[in-house]
């Protein structure tokens, strides 16, 4: 799903990335950890295809992207990739619905049918009630599920975040723990999360372990993390409201057949 090859990244005389060599499986949950400064957003922003190495190759979803120009680099962004970030960046002039529509109307799709998907996500999270609402209007908790319902809208294979509960109380963030492995076993995503979160990481079916530029070590979470995990969260569910019927069969339609769009690595 993930493979990066030889990745060095250099900002100045200050050497980010010193050969990192790393793949991810589709539908894996990965967690990459470290000190500040070790790189890991630097290398987060390198697979969402934000920053480029300089060398090495990155394969993402069975593209070479270092190789694509930037129009189909933007496309390949849109349609294959979700973002979560800390702070949400929702757009304060525009309610949650809206927000939420913004990947897909730059994907071309009509506004009806884009409002249509946002509202099956709000309902999947919970949140069809504050459609209408716009940023300042919501909780913490709330607005990161409205940053989640965009990622989402596009049914990307990856899902990338950046510290995505490091703003969030005790609730909130392991309700969003919870949401990362539901949306991944029901819909097969792929998750690369960047955290500090020792709880998070240690969820996560596997840690990559990052310092001073390079992988330190890379081990797999035992089984019975995720198993205590949905133990836990039994006895206290999380109600993300109603499942949007097509996200499930467009899950399986991608697994079956790739994704509906096709952007070719150029030869």
């Amino acid at each position: 799903m993930i493979q990066l090859t030889n990745i060095t990244k250099s900002f100045g005389t200050l050497q980010v990335l010193k050969g990192i060599d790393l793949h991810i499986n589709k539908g894996e949950v990965v967690s990459i950890v470290g000190p500040s400064g070790a790189g890991k957003t630097t290398l987060l922003q390198i697979m969402g295809t934000l920053d480029t190495p300089d060398t090495g190759t990155v394969i993402v979803d069975g593209i070479e992207i270092t190789k694509l120009k930037d129009k189909k680099l933007a496309q390949f962004r849109n349609l294959r990739l979700g973002f979560v970030f800390q702070f949400h960046q929702l757009l304060p002039e525009f309610t949650a619905l809206e927000n939420i529509c913004i990947p897909a109307l730059i994907a071309g799709k009509n506004k009806k049918q884009a409002e249509a998907r946002a509202m099956e996500l709000l309902n999947f999270l919970g949140l069809a009630e504050r459609a209408k609402h716009k940023p300042a209007e919501l909780s913490g908790g709330e607005k990161q599920r409205v940053a989640v319902a965009r990622a989402l809208i596009n049914n990307p294979a990856i899902i990338l975040a950046d510290e995505p509960s490091g703003s969030l109380d005790t609730k909130n963030k392991a309700e969003l723990h919870q949401l990362f492995f539901d949306l991944r076993d029901k819909f097969g995503q792929t998750f690369v999360i960047v955290t500090h979160d020792e709880e998070l990481s240690q969820l996560t079916d596997r840690t990559i372990h990052i310092k001073d530029g390079i992988i330190q070590y890379d081990n797999a979470q035992p089984a019975a993390n995720n198993e205590q995990l949905s133990a836990d969260n039994a006895q206290q569910p999380t109600d993300y409201g109603q499942q949007p019927a097509d996200l499930s069969q467009q899950a399986e339609k991608n697994s079956a057949t790739g994704q509906e769009e096709s952007i070719e690595s150029p030869a």
